[in-house]
């Protein structure tokens, strides 16, 4: 193998780790740079890419086709399984903003004149987990009709307690409810106590999460020091039933790896709208 090729395939191990920490860290790979990070769909594309590089990266230096499977799999799966903080820190954010912004309606209902005019007035406090959502709902109130302006906000925030907040506004800006202000307090702690939960969620899985990444680093960190110092006590693979035997090891792992993603997820109630469905293909923003 000559030098130019044992230095490309060093070099995408390379860059696949630091791919691979940068997912599991949540952290940007070019930060203070001024390279923005990118969207979704882009962040999905680079996930591929970067699991079937180091595939290809793992086939070419083996000459396993499991190997290479199994460690494109790895690649794209890791950072969903052992990363995604910010994902959940962000999420119980949004609900504690939530329910901030509902107690703000709730307090300035007493000083405004009107419902509308207390939701306006929160455009410039409003927490910052869902203040462009918030900005959104103050600028439609000045060409929709209230109801209409907080279904739309409750689309836009996707979230089922939010879908309670807007109903109940909503009711109230179409019947003028007598004790909004008690039951915008009841919403506010119930979405706080759902808050909650999820903090107590989140740190009784920490032990589980930091578990599991001890395993896969001693595991990985094994094949590469066997695969460095010791490639012939690995030779057993090269035969098609060492292959098979390969697959079944990474099948067990996959298989783990898919019941700890089971059990991270939080499963949200389902989510309802006021009825307006239909006024979403009818609004132009």
């Amino acid at each position: 193998m000559s030098v130019l090729v044992t230095a490309s395939i060093g070099a995408g191990i390379g860059v696949g780790v630091v791919i691979l920490l940068a997912g599991v860290t949540d952290r940007a790979l070019f930060e203070g740079s001024g390279l923005p990070r990118p969207a979704s769909g882009n962040h999905t594309l680079v996930r591929a890419a970067t699991a079937a590089l180091a595939g290809i990266v793992v086939l070419a230096a083996t000459r396993w086709f499991a190997a290479g499977l199994l460690v494109a799999a790895a690649v794209w799966a890791v950072p969903r399984l052992l990363g995604g903080r910010a994902a959940r820190d962000a999420a119980i954010a949004r609900t504690e903003a939530i329910a901030a912004w509902t107690e703000m309606v709730r307090d300035s209902i007493v000083a405004a004149s009107g419902l509308e005019e207390a939701i306006a007035a929160t455009g410039s406090v409003a927490p910052a987990a869902i203040a462009p959502e918030v900005r959104s709902l103050v600028r439609r109130l000045d060409h929709l009709s209230l109801p209409e302006a907080l279904v739309a906000f409750g689309l836009e925030v996707r979230h089922p307690s939010a879908d309670l907040v807007v109903a109940s506004l909503v009711i109230a800006a179409r019947m003028e409810a007598s004790d909004l202000s008690s039951l915008l307090s009841r919403l506010a702690d119930a979405i706080r106590d759902d808050a909650r939960m999820r903090v107590r969620v989140e740190v009784g899985r920490t032990r589980v999460r930091t578990a599991a990444k001890v395993i896969v680093g001693v595991v990985a960190a094994t094949v590469v020091l066997l695969a460095v110092t010791n490639r012939d006590y690995l030779t057993a693979y090269d035969e098609p039933f060492g292959q098979v035997v390969l697959a079944v090891a990474g099948g067990f792992f996959a298989v783990g790896g898919w019941l700890l993603d089971r059990m991270a997820t939080v499963q949200l109630p389902e989510r309802f709208n006021a009825r307006t469905a239909a006024m979403t293909e009818a609004t132009p923003w």
